[in-house]
């Protein structure tokens, strides 16, 4: 499941607990991570998912990343 996979990614590059993510989370807001932060959860969501992420500003949520990853990957 993609959420499931994002959210290992999440839990392993911004050291935060399983439990505070979910799909409404904020990376910036709810999990304190930088623009440097999201930029390698970014990085790490490109190669598990063998995609290309074009506009990174649009993914704030888990949320939004689980709609783009969903979006791209058929």
């Amino acid at each position: 499941m993609v959420f499931e996979k994002i959210k290992e990614i999440v839990v392993d590059q911004l050291g935060v607990n399983e439990e505070d993510v979910k799909i409404e989370t904020n990376f910036m807001e709810d999990l304190g991570a930088d623009s440097l932060d999201l930029f390698q959860v970014v990085m790490d969501l490109e190669d598990a998912f063998n995609v290309k992420v074009e506009n990174v500003e649009n993914i704030k949520t888990v949320g939004d990343a689980v709609k783009y990853i969903e979006s791209v990957v058929k």
